[in-house]
């Protein structure tokens, strides 16, 4: 776990109750163990390599970070343009494509799998993209956050169909990506949650991995503004992801268990209460929670 956001997790918990404070890693929940690589920090080793234009060993450390989070858009994306950069079109193709199916939204994805079709003479594919990258301009009618980058990304894709020069290039925001930026934003995260600003806090938290990475502590939350919203299966996945990361992590065990008790699985609820209970030897704040939880829905 990465010290700049695990501080800025206790930060968060000394500002809020609702906050969560993450276990480590070691032992597992309900049969998992803890991952053989730490995806985060595998997902910045492969940010660095690719920065200073090491493009092999950014492949090898993003497909670590995809062996324990596979649904990782950021992270497939990055595989991707990283196999691009190495001049294999054919094998940057399929993570591209992963990225666009897991994080739909993402327009550099969308870009840079239409110039990979171009690359690979699979011209209606790449009309099909830029297509869709059309339609969400028309959605947009100018006024999103990502009007710019849209716009950007249909004169790049055009160019290429005309004739121009094929390039991928790692977008202006992911170089300057960092951990310590990653920090800020997360705590201007938790504190849009802690207003109850779930959509704002999303945008934040999908800066925020950007930067660190599949980090336990962000996935946690991701999956609670989306449950706040009633989003339970995107929540849902998000829990899974943290506990794939961490399985010992006493945020995500907490909220995946409430979510559980708000699908009317007390089962499901009371094991992940035992889970934490056996981690916190001495009891603590998760547990309390919980419990409390699971109490007020057999008396409801």
């Amino acid at each position: 776990m990465s010290r700049t956001i695990m501080g800025a997790a206790l930060l968060a918990l000394s500002a809020s109750p609702m906050a969560m404070a993450a276990g480590g890693g070691g032992g597992g929940f309900s049969g998992s163990s803890a991952p053989s690589y730490d995806p985060a920090v595998e997902y910045q080793k492969g940010l660095t390599a690719f920065r200073a234009k090491e493009y092999k060993k950014a492949t090898t450390a993003f497909k670590r970070t995809l062996k324990v989070t596979p649904k990782n858009a950021n992270a497939q994306y990055l595989l991707g343009l990283s196999y691009a950069r190495l001049g294999n079109y054919k094998r940057a193709r399929k993570p591209l494509e992963k990225a666009v199916k897991y994080a739909p939204g993402m327009i550099d994805a969308h870009r840079d799998l239409s110039l990979v079709y171009l690359k690979l003479d699979m011209t209606e594919k790449a009309e099909k993209t830029l297509a869709g990258i059309k339609a969400e301009k028309a959605k947009c009618a100018g006024s999103c956050a990502d009007a710019q980058k849209i716009n950007l990304a249909i004169s790049k894709i055009e160019k290429a169909m005309n004739g121009g020069t094929i390039t991928v290039s790692l977008p202006p925001e992911w170089q300057t990506a960092s951990l310590e930026s990653g920090d800020k934003l997360y705590l201007e995260a938790v504190g849009l949650i802690n207003e109850k600003r779930y959509e704002e806090a999303l945008v934040e938290l999908d800066r925020t991995a950007r930067a660190v990475g599949p980090h336990p502590d962000v996935l946690t939350y991701i999956g609670f503004a989306h449950r706040k919203m009633q989003r339970f299966d995107v929540a849902e996945d998000y829990y899974q992801r943290a506990l794939a990361v961490a399985p010992d992590h006493l945020g995500a065990l907490e909220y995946y268990g409430e979510l559980k008790v708000e699908r009317q699985d007390l089962d499901g609820a009371r094991q992940h209460l035992a889970r934490i209970e056996e981690l916190c030897s001495f009891g603590c704040h998760e547990a309390d929670e919980l419990r409390k939880w699971i109490d007020n829905a057999k008396t409801s």
